[in-house]
């Protein structure tokens, strides 16, 4: 039965996607690379910062790209504003607290941008447990801090679901053992079947995830897809 729920956050609770591309744009245009949307989609959404940027910017000194990322970082705060919860982000979490569901952020999000973000959205106190990558040996795509996050809310692949948009994201979840659903925020539902999704949805008011939602609650068996 089901008994937690883990959510990415860029591109999964809310639309980031298209603040981080201009930026990175724009960032990497001074140093001397320009970069269109599918060069951000293959090489930058999703993965961690420092293995961004000693791939694409390896002449720089690690202070110099060290100094790189916090500038990134502090301009995406700044260019935030408002942000938007992903549609049918209050419904699905108001139904996990109707059933008890345990539920935790998981994100490569450095830790001043998650707290940024979940401030700005009102849900600090609805995810007290966050599980970063940069705080772990290692991030997404490794499974590390998806096993984390199962250890830490004391549930099992069995009981749980993920919910992702990015591909680094999905092969974390997915390589963790976890039913994982795709948000097709920032690629296609092609690309993140591929990876092993269960269900891709544009967000979450789609009626598939109602039902697939309904149905792992009330079922006693796996929650893990038979292959």
């Amino acid at each position: 039965m089901l008994a937690a729920l883990l959510f990415d956050l860029d591109g999964t609770l809310v639309e980031t996607d298209s603040i981080h591309f201009l930026i990175w744009q724009d960032m990497l245009q001074e140093q001397g690379l320009e970069i269109d949307r599918a060069f951000y989609q293959t090489k930058i959404s999703g993965r961690l910062n420092p293995d961004i940027v000693r791939d694409l910017l390896p002449q720089l000194s690690p202070e110099k790209q060290a100094q790189f990322i916090w500038d990134k970082e502090a301009e995406f705060r700044n260019r935030a504003g408002a942000l938007i919860p992903m549609p049918g982000l209050a419904d699905i979490l108001a139904w996990s607290d109707e059933q008890a569901l345990k539920r935790a952020v998981v994100s490569n999000a450095p830790k001043e941008n998650a707290q940024f973000m979940l401030q700005a959205l009102k849900l600090a106190e609805t995810f007290p447990m966050i599980v970063l990558g940069d705080d772990l040996p290692k991030g997404k795509p490794d499974p590390m801090p998806y096993q984390t996050a199962l250890d830490r809310l004391g549930v099992t692949v069995e009981e749980t679901i993920a919910f992702e948009d990015s591909p680094s994201g999905i092969c974390s979840a997915v390589g963790a053992g976890i039913l994982t659903i795709g948000i097709a925020s920032t690629h296609t539902p092609e690309d993140l079947y591929k990876l092993g999704t269960t269900l891709v949805v544009k967000d979450f008011t789609d009626p598939k995830l109602w039902d697939l939602l309904h149905q792992s609650f009330a079922d006693d068996s796996s929650l893990i897809p038979s292959v």
